[in-house]
């Protein structure tokens, strides 16, 4: 946020506990709202940027005064992606492009109301936003009646986790192995 100069734009990928967590969390939140124009928060899927289980947001912000709204586009809640069998493409992301409306923002339509209750696409002030518990992001409005995943997406997914942890115990074993026979040679760490 500071290397950003007068009327500088950026969009940071952030995990979901940078939304909700306390301590330099929020005072990091409730700088960005009182001194940066956050105005857009992408909620994202989990295994889209960080490893699997892990959600990732979006923050569209810029350096050209206080946060009067922030809108927000959950693509998160009823959506699965996988990174071999369904990956993210940016055609996934064309319904979040079209409400964004790049280059006249003021011209944005929340999707959300109380007749569509599941819209994507909802705005709050900034002021609803600070006066949050912790000046959380961590909005949700959309029910979350999320599916279990097929059976074999889950099973997949056990296997891959496997394969990744026999990989990793097998290097910490070496590791070890090699610090051992270094400590028996001299008798020293």
């Amino acid at each position: 946020m500071k290397m950003l100069k007068p009327s500088g734009r950026a969009a940071v990928i952030v995990p979901d506990n940078v939304l909700f967590e306390d301590g330099a969390g929020e005072k990091i939140r409730k700088v960005l709202l009182t001194e940066y124009n956050l105005h857009t928060v992408l909620r994202l899927p989990s295994g889209i940027f960080y490893a699997n289980g892990v959600k990732a947001n979006v923050l569209f912000f810029e350096k050209s005064g206080p946060t009067r709204e922030v809108w927000f586009y959950d693509y998160r809640i009823g959506i699965h992606h996988t990174r071999k069998q369904k990956p993210l493409t940016r055609a996934d992301l064309q319904d979040f492009v079209d409400c964004y409306c790049v280059g006249h923002r003021e011209e944005r339509r929340q999707t959300w109301s109380p007749d569509n209750p599941n819209g994507r696409w909802r705005t709050y002030t900034a002021e609803e936003i600070l006066a949050r518990d912790k000046t959380s992001l961590d909005i949700k409005w959309i029910k979350d009646d999320e599916e279990i995943p097929p059976l074999k997406e889950l099973l997949e997914e056990i296997h891959r986790s496997q394969n990744e942890i026999s990989r990793a115990t097998a290097e910490l074993q070496a590791l070890l192995a090699g610090f051992d026979d270094g400590e028996a040679e001299d008798g020293s760490r």
